[in-house]
């Protein structure tokens, strides 16, 4: 016989077995793989990344040509515009130290009314004849000091000039835009023009130097004409007269 302790255990373990056979077996998930769905979703991802790569490229484009306008925009590092104005100062500061007659339209017609006259008067005095001489003289010399002042100054300018140029080929030949070759460029053409201001300087100068021996030259045939008229006209002129050879006794 089952006591009464050991019945209340039994009646409930039996009451459980009695659920468990009751209730149906319980049955596991197993999940389903779409396939199309799948592909649908791989295929957009696929367009999106594209989408993605194509916008990057893009900007990486943008980028580059954003570089390129800055380069395009730089500006040369080189200038030879200081060198350049120092060079034509030292030019023109030669000529204006032209001696006697300087390069002015009103001193130079003066000079020539005073000293250089188409014809002398026959009262001009001899005097009056030798200092003009002298003057015409001094001009001329002074006139080839300047000329070859302004040549010295032009000879010494070939090394700043030699100068400017390696340093503008140079910068030319790194340039990294537009602009600053074209930079290079206008800064070559103010080079040549700096050399064709010196050149017309030299000019200037021996034309000068020629001009006023010319002019010297030219005066002294005057002069030597109004001395001869002088001579000629001065006094009673020859007179004949006796003359006694050798002593009569």
């Amino acid at each position: 016989m089952i006591t009464p302790r050991y019945r209340a255990p039994l009646i409930a373990g039996a009451a459980t077995i009695s659920l468990l056979m009751a209730s149906p077996p319980a049955q596991a998930q197993i999940a389903v793989f779409d396939a199309t769905n799948f592909s649908q979703n791989v295929l957009t991802a696929a367009r999106e990344l594209q989408q993605v790569n194509n916008e990057i490229q893009s900007l990486e484009n943008e980028a580059t040509m954003l570089v390129n306008e800055a380069k395009n925009l730089a500006s040369l590092p080189y200038s030879s515009l200081a060198q350049l104005d120092q060079s034509i100062s030292q030019t023109q500061h030669l000529l204006s130290q032209a001696q006697n007659i300087a390069y002015d339209v009103t001193t130079i017609n003066q000079a020539f009314t005073q000293v250089y006259p188409q014809s002398y008067a026959s009262t001009t005095s001899s005097s009056q004849l030798e200092r003009d001489a002298q003057t015409r003289w001094q001009n001329a010399r002074a006139s080839y000091q300047d000329a070859m002042n302004v040549q010295a100054g032009v000879v010494q300018n070939l090394a700043t000039t030699h100068a400017q140029i390696d340093a503008l080929i140079s910068s030319s030949q790194s340039a990294v835009g537009a602009l600053q070759a074209s930079q290079a460029g206008n800064q070559m053409l103010a080079i040549q023009s700096s050399q064709l201001a010196d050149l017309t300087a030299l000019i200037a100068a021996q034309g000068r130097a020629q001009a006023l021996a010319g002019a010297s030259d030219a005066e002294a045939q005057a002069q030597a004409q109004a001395q001869l008229n002088q001579f000629l006209t001065t006094g009673s002129g020859y007179q004949a007269g006796s003359v006694q050879m050798f002593h009569q006794q």
